[in-house]
């Protein structure tokens, strides 16, 4: 139902080397929690009070289970070189001594030539994505062949995430519906109807997670950073964050500066900026990503649309008010192809230029005398993790959770939403008003937002790089220019390009500055731009 800014994966990895004492005399000097005050009378102080967390020995073992008879082309994790283990942290950590969370981590040593070094931890992005399974499936097999080389590729997952105590809402079947609820509502029959299946969702997510969900936020997923960092033996984090993983990322520099390492922040989020502007500029990103696959269908002859903008734009939205009216069937009996599903499954292709063929013939399918509508259910299902069985991955669950502790909600209510539908209407006459109507899933969320939108400027960190793409539909370009300004330290690196994310997607120029990077720690020069 909501379309989180994270980055697409392909189908989707760890050592640790030994350096306790390093690691506790580190955590001995870990300021205390934004949201403590001071220590209880007779507790030890803050500090010290970590110091098991930060002390701890981290138990190997090879990733996952192999299959009897692994599928042709598919080796299993373990028979690959990853290895996971779990860290302990705390729940809360204004009270380090109370319940423990534990996070799992996974790994592929580097493999040479050339001197290790040290550990690189990888968010894909999110809130919600899954670091043990980009690592695992993609990153440790795919990332630049140097960076590999050179070090230990590590994925966390946060907590509330994948594989680390995730957040858990509704089941299949709910989900199902939840995907399928009308995002447009015409009337206040259909409006009441939005409202409560966010209420129904926030409600299963107090009732299943419990505790937890007041535990997720990007702060506190950025101190179990450190403690992982510490545990892996390192004096400082390096650290490659997409999307949501930027956040991530410079909260950890705003918290930790001069723990930072290396820090590549692709496809950044702005963190000044409100939840109602963070939406509206996205809306506006998606439009401008959907401008250009119109100007690219309009040269394939087999561009469903007209290829002039404004017939194409009237084409669009004719389908989808049909489909408003009268769900498409699709090659599942049990279900059919909603207006919200549709728009799922367009703005899920809008991630990267290479899924445009597959949504021209998804809209073909969906336009054509047939009236097929499998193809775009299975673009939305793929965007929401569904599995062929029915089963959703935690994604939007802890994407919703974090969200809603890390901000102010951007509506308060329905009636917010109907005021601002002329500007989101403006910023994308496409997707604007579905856009609007998901800014309300934080409304009845029942945990108070614990951050607020401010610059982050993390002084005393070394140089930071922050990746822009110039018709990104998730995080605009916009985002990236803000914050490597706000950065003390910050490099803005241009992508004159489409998608979501830069790095190891394609282009030469932005790999072999963001790896020269890594293994040297040079920054690029200012004002580069790659095409």
């Amino acid at each position: 139902m909501s379309l989180p800014p994270r980055r697409l994966r392909l189908p989707l990895r760890a050592r640790w080397s030994a350096g306790l004492a390093t690691a506790f005399a580190l955590a001995l000097a870990t300021a205390a929690p934004a949201t403590g005050g001071k220590a209880r009378a007779a507790e030890p102080p803050y500090e010290a009070r970590l110091a098991p967390y930060y002390g701890q020995h981290l138990d190997w073992h090879p990733c996952g289970k192999p299959a009897p008879r692994p599928a042709a082309g598919r080796v299993a994790a373990r028979e690959r070189g990853f290895s996971c283990a779990k860290v302990r942290v705390p729940l809360d950590y204004a009270d380090p001594g109370g319940a423990e969370v534990r996070l799992s981590v996974a790994r592929k040593p580097a493999n040479g030539p050339g001197e290790r070094l040290g550990s690189l931890l990888l968010n894909p992005g999110g809130p919600g994505g899954s670091a043990v399974d980009f690592l695992t499936g993609y990153a440790g097999e795919h990332y630049p062949e140097a960076v590999r080389a050179r070090y230990d590729l590590v994925g966390v997952d946060p907590r509330g995430v994948g594989h680390s105590a995730p957040v858990h809402c509704l089941d299949g079947p709910a989900m199902d519906r939840w995907a399928a609820t009308d995002l447009t509502p015409d009337d206040a029959a259909e409006t009441a109807a939005l409202r409560r299946s966010f209420h129904g969702f926030a409600d299963a997510c107090r009732s299943r997670t419990g505790e937890l969900l007041g535990h997720v936020s990007t702060a506190e997923a950025a101190r179990d950073l450190d403690l992982v960092r510490a545990v892996l033996g390192e004096r400082r984090l390096d650290y490659v964050g997409a999307s949501y993983g930027t956040f991530l990322g410079a909260t950890y520099a705003e918290l930790f500066p001069r723990r930072v390492g290396r820090m590549v922040l692709d496809g950044a989020m702005d963190p000044s900026i409100s939840s109602r502007r963070l939406n509206l500029d996205q809306t506006a990103g998606f439009e401008t990503a959907f401008r250009a696959f119109l100007r690219d269908c309009a040269r394939r002859e087999d561009c469903p649309l007209p290829t002039a903008e404004p017939a194409a734009d009237r084409a669009l939205a004719a389908f989808l008010h049909a489909l408003d009216r009268a769900p498409l069937r699709t090659g599942d009996s049990t279900r059919k192809l909603t207006e919200a599903q549709a728009t799922t499954g367009i703005l899920a292709a809008l991630y990267t230029e290479a899924a445009w063929p597959a949504l021209r013939r998804a809209l073909a399918e969906a336009r054509s005398g047939d009236k097929d509508g499998t193809m775009l259910l299975s673009m939305s299902d793929a965007y929401y993790e569904r599995g062929a069985d029915g089963h959703y991955s935690p994604l939007m669950a802890a994407n919703a959770a974090v969200n809603c502790l890390d901000a102010p909600a951007a509506f308060t209510g329905p009636a917010a939403v109907r005021a601002a539908l002329p500007d989101f209407e403006k910023a994308s006459p496409a997707f604007g008003r579905a856009l609007a109507w998901t800014a309300l899933t934080c409304a009845d969320w029942p945990h108070r937002p614990t951050g607020t939108p401010h610059r982050i400027t993390a002084p005393g960190a070394p140089p930071i790089v922050v990746v822009g793409t110039t018709r990104d539909p998730a995080t605009p370009y916009r985002w990236a220019r803000s914050l490597a300004a706000q950065l003390t330290s910050g490099h803005l690196l241009t992508y004159e390009g489409d998608g979501h994310t830069a790095y190891n997607r394609g282009s030469t120029c932005i790999d072999t500055i963001l790896t020269t990077y890594l293994l040297t720690g040079t920054p690029p020069t200012p004002h580069t731009t790659c095409h």
